[in-house]
């Protein structure tokens, strides 16, 4: 069941994440969906159906030599790129 939520964002990072879902294919509300279920992860175990087709896809094609922390490097990347 999808219910709608309603968020303030500064002007300028919408838009550019319209562009940046738009040069994925995806809607916002898609790219947004999949963002907070990824953060979530360590709260529950996501179930295969409720990915979005396109991360069922993709689930799986990277593989790695070790071990990776994916949610620090993803909080380094954020903390960069908005100055954190």
């Amino acid at each position: 069941m999808n219910t709608k939520l309603t968020l303030t964002i500064e002007k300028e990072v919408i838009e550019n994440a319209k562009g940046y879902a738009r040069e994925k294919g995806q809607s916002l509300s898609e790219m947004v969906e999949n963002y907070l279920k990824l953060v979530t992860t360590g709260r529950r175990k996501i179930k295969e159906r409720q990915l979005s087709p396109k991360v069922r896809k993709l689930r799986g094609i990277i593989k790695t030599d070790k071990d990776i922390d994916y949610k620090e490097i993803l909080t380094e990347e954020l903390s960069k790129k908005y100055g954190i």
